[in-house]
C-alpha cells in the first residue's frame, strides 16, 4: 500500500511543488514587501483558525475509517463527522465575521484575514473527502483534488493580484479553488451518510482522539509562525515579507516531499497496525522512515547549498538577500519538522495517545517564543530562522522520548548513517563548483549534486535503495512476461 501511494501521489506533489515555486516567484513580484508580509500574517491567522476548529474532524476521518467493519458502522462514521462539520460551520462563519469586523486591523489586512477565514469551511469539506480517499487507498481521487485545488488556487490568486487586490489575492485563490472541487466529490461522500445517525459516544471518542491532535497542530503552527508576528512587532511588515519569502523557498520544497511520502505512509501504517499487528507495523514503519531520510536529508542539504542562486532566481529583488541568508536554517528546521510530523509523531496517533502529542509540541513551541524574543532584536530575520531550527531540534528529542509511552516507531539509524555519508559526499562536490550565479549556477549545482548523491546512495545501498530498485525491475519483468 505504501509504494502504491508513493507513486500514485507523485504527480500531485510535482504539481504542488511547481505551484509553490510559481506562487513565490509571482507574488513576490506582484505584491509589495509590505503586502506580502500582510499576506503571510493573514495566512498564519487563517491556518490557525482552521486547525483549531476543523482539524479534529479531518484527523478522525483518517484514523477511524479503516477500523469500521459493518455498513451500519460506516454510515454512522460518515454521518457523525459530516453533520457535525456542518453544525460547526454554521457557528464558525458568523463568529469569524464578527471578530474580523471588530478587530483593530488596517483595512487591507482585515480584508485578507476575512477572505482567508471565509475559505476555511470550504477547505474543511474538501479535506474530509480527501482524508477518506487516502484512508481507502483511492489515490487517484485524492491526488486529483490536490492538483485541481492547487492549480486553480494559484491562477485565481494571481488574477486578483494583477487586478490590484493586494495582500488578499493569494487567500482569495485558496478560498475559491475548493468550490470547484466540491460538486464532484461532496455528493458521493454525503451519500455515505445514508442510514447513519450522529452517534454521541462515537463523537466523544473522536473528540478525545482529535482535539489533542488539533491542539498539537496549533502548537506546531505557533512554532512555525510566532517568528512572523514577533518580526512584525519588533520590525515591520516588510521584514515579515522577506522572512516569509525565504521560509517558503526552503520549507515549501521539503514540505512537498514530506506531504507526498506522508500521504502514502500514514494510511499504510494504520492499515498495518489494524490488520497485521505491531510486528507488521514495525517493518512498514522502518521502510517508510528510511525512505523519508533517503529523500528528505539530501533535499535539505541541497537547498542549503543552492540558497543564493535559488533566491536570485525565485525571489523578488527586494526580498532575495534575506532569503539567501536564512534558507539553510529553514531547510534544517523543515527537515526536523518533517520527521516529527510525518514519522515519529505518528506513533502517538497510532497508539491513540494524542495527549502526549500535545505535550511534545508544547515544549518546542514555548522554546521558540523564548528564543525569538532573545534573538530577533539582536539578529533580525536570521534570529527568527535560528530560533525555529533550534526549537524543532528540541521538539524531535521530546518526540523520541515521549513516544515510548505510545507506539515508538523504529529509528532508521542505518539509513541515517548511509544517507548522511552520501549527502556529505554530495556537499563536498558541489562546494568545489564555480559560483556562476543565477539559473546557470542553480542548474549546475543541482544537477551535479543530484547525480553525485544518487551514485553514492546506490554504492552504499542507502535506505536499501538497491533492493527497492531490484524489486521494481523484477515486477516490471513479471508484467512484461
Amino acid at each position: 500500500m505504501f509504494w502504491r501511494g508513493v507513486w500514485g501521489y507523485l504527480p500531485a506533489q510535482i504539481v504542488q511543488g511547481v505551484v509553490g515555486f510559481l506562487t513565490l516567484y509571482i507574488f513576490t513580484r506582484l505584491l509589495s514587501p509590505a503586502d506580502f508580509g500582510h499576506y503571510a500574517l493573514a495566512f498564519s491567522v487563517t491556518t490557525l483558525a482552521h486547525t483549531v476548529t476543523f482539524s479534529w474532524l479531518e484527523a478522525s476521518m483518517a484514523r477511524f475509517w479503516a477500523a469500521e467493519r459493518t455498513p451500519e458502522g460506516m454510515a454512522s462514521h460518515f454521518a457523525s463527522l459530516y453533520r457535525t462539520s456542518f453544525a460547526i460551520i454554521a457557528v464558525f462563519t458568523p463568529i469569524a465575521a464578527l471578530i474580523v469586523w471588530l478587530a483593530p486591523l488596517t483595512p487591507a489586512f482585515k480584508v485578507a484575514v476575512a477572505f482567508g477565514l471565509a475559505g476555511a469551511p470550504v477547505r474543511n469539506l474538501a479535506k474530509l473527502a480527501q482524508e477518506r480517499f487516502r484512508a481507502a487507498g483511492e489515490v487517484s481521487k485524492a491526488a486529483g483534488v490536490d492538483i485541481l485545488v492547487a492549480v486553480l488556487g494559484f491562477l485565481v490568486g494571481a488574477g486578483f493580484a494583477v487586478a490590484g487586490a493586494g495582500a488578499a489575492s493569494p487567500l482569495l485563490g485558496l478560498a475559491i479553488a475548493p468550490l470547484f472541487a466540491l460538486p464532484f466529490i461532496l455528493p458521493g461522500e454525503l451519500r455515505q451518510t445514508t442510514g447513519g445517525t450522529v452517534d454521541r459516544a462515537r463523537l466523544r471518542a473522536y473528540a478525545a482522539y482529535g482535539y489533542p491532535i488539533a491542539a498539537s497542530l496549533t502548537l506546531a503552527l505557533v512554532l512555525a509562525s510566532t517568528d512572523r508576528f514577533l518580526l512584525a512587532a519588533f520590525m515591520d511588515a516588510a521584514a515579515v515579507g522577506a522572512y516569509h519569502a525565504s521560509y517558503s523557498l526552503a520549507n515549501r520544497t521539503l514540505d512537498v516531499i514530506f506531504i507526498w511520502l506522508g500521504a502514502a505512509g500514514a494510511p499504510a501504517m494504520v492499515m498495518a497496525l489494524e490488520r497485521g499487528g505491531r510486528e507488521t507495523l514495525r517493518k512498514t514503519a522502518l521502510e517508510q522512515g528510511s525512505t523519508l531520510i533517503l529523500i528528505g536529508l539530501p533535499a535539505a542539504v541541497g537547498l542549503s547549498l543552492v540558497a543564493r542562486p535559488m533566491a536570485e532566481l525565485m525571489i523578488g529583488r527586494d526580498l532575495r538577500d534575506a532569503a539567501a541568508l536564512v534558507t539553510p536554517w529553514i531547510a534544517a528546521s523543515s527537515f526536523l519538522s518533517g520527521l516529527i510530523a510525518y514519522y515519529f509523531g505518528f506513533g502517538f496517533t497510532l497508539g491513540k495517545k494524542t495527549g502526549l502529542l500535545l505535550i511534545t509540541m508544547a515544549i518546542p513551541a514555548m522554546c521558540n517564543v523564548l528564543l525569538n524574543l532573545m534573538l530577533i532584536p539582536r539578529l533580525g530575520v536570521a534570529g527568527a530562522a535560528i530560533s525555529t531550527a533550534a526549537s524543532f531540534a528540541i521538539g524531535l528529542i521530546a518526540c523520541l522520548l515521549l513516544s515510548r509511552r505510545a507506539i515508538a516507531l523504529p529509528v532508521p539509524w542505518d539509513a541515517l548513517a548511509r544517507c548522511g555519508l552520501a549527502s556529505a559526499v554530495m556537499a563536498a562536490m558541489v562546494l568545489m563548483l564555480p559560483p556562476l550565479g543565477g539559473l546557470v549556477e542553480l542548474i549546475l549545482d543541482a544537477g551535479v549534486g543530484g547525480l553525485v548523491y544518487a551514485g553514492a546512495a546506490l554504492a552504499l545501498n542507502a535506505a536499501g535503495v538497491r533492493d527497492v530498485l531490484k524489486r521494481l525491475v523484477q515486477a516490471r519483468r513479471r508484467v512484461a512476461a
